[in-house]
């Protein structure tokens, strides 16, 4: 299953992942390859368990880090620029000149 940390706090050795099913996942740092840092926004493949402590995620693996998601997310209206419809233009009002009036 693939989903996305939620937050990770390396002091405590634990966090949660937000999963692509919906539910959120404990992590804890024993689950995470040695050398790997969990953070926040990380896009992560792991292995759902239900445990009696609740729903945890194992063998964790870092599939992409979210400061990459978040700059290509910021790069793709560049590569890709959206065609605006034209709008239809609302006619002009002419500006009237007054005429003298005479008397």
């Amino acid at each position: 299953m693939e989903g996305k940390v939620k937050w990770f706090n390396r002091q405590k050795g634990y966090g949660f992942i937000a999963g692509d099913d919906g539910e959120e996942y404990f992590v804890h740092y024993s689950a995470v390859p040695q050398g790997v840092f969990l953070r926040e926004n990380d896009k992560v493949s792991f292995e759902p368990a239900e445990t009696d402590k609740g729903k945890q995620a194992q063998n964790v693996a870092l599939l992409q880090k979210g400061s990459e998601i978040a700059a290509e997310e910021k790069e793709e209206p560049e590569e890709e620029p959206k065609e605006e419809e034209p709008k239809e233009e609302e006619p002009k009002e002419e500006a009237k000149e007054e005429e003298p009036k005479e008397e």
